[in-house]
């Protein structure tokens, strides 16, 4: 198969709803499964009595991380008594420039209007996120290299 008409169908799946893709073409067949089915399929693979002996530690994990959520939604309620600084996108939180740099800012650091924060990648691009306000960086309420989301709480500057 030619190596564009692979390209194009890689794209092809990548671009749509679908989980996976199988194409026969003469002698050759090509199956394309999106990343993010390969461990449904897995599951799914498996025989009935290796399903249910994954299914119970699946299930107490679930109920493991339920408590563990509770207590921590009512601590981010608690947080803000302050000026709340919100990521503007999806991406990556790094605290500072470079891995071995050091951080933009300190929780008790004095920070002014436009000072950078932080960094977030978001498509290999770095944006660095600025303060709108003057004050005290109170809580960083995110860690070096862990995904963000749009609107959620970077910082609490008091």
């Amino acid at each position: 198969m030619d190596l564009r008409k692979l390209k194009t169908l890689i794209d092809l799946v990548a671009e749509s709803d679908i989980a996976e893709l199988e194409v026969t073409e003469g002698e050759s067949k090509v199956r394309i499964v999106k990343s993010s089915a390969i461990p449904q399929n897995q599951m799914v693979v498996m025989p009935p009595q290796g399903v249910q002996h994954f299914a119970a530690p699946a299930q107490h994990a679930a109920q493991a991380a339920a408590p563990a959520a509770a207590p921590a939604a009512p601590a981010v309620a608690a947080e803000p008594s302050g000026h709340v600084v919100k990521s503007p996108m999806v991406g990556t939180f790094y605290r500072s420039s470079a891995p071995g740099a050091p951080a933009f800012v300190e929780v008790g650091q004095n920070i002014k209007e436009g000072d950078t924060l932080c960094i977030i990648e978001a498509m290999k691009l770095l944006n660095e996120i600025d303060a709108d306000v003057a004050g005290v960086v109170t809580k960083i309420l995110v860690e070096n290299g862990q995904p963000v989301e749009f609107g959620q709480p970077l910082f609490v500057i008091g």
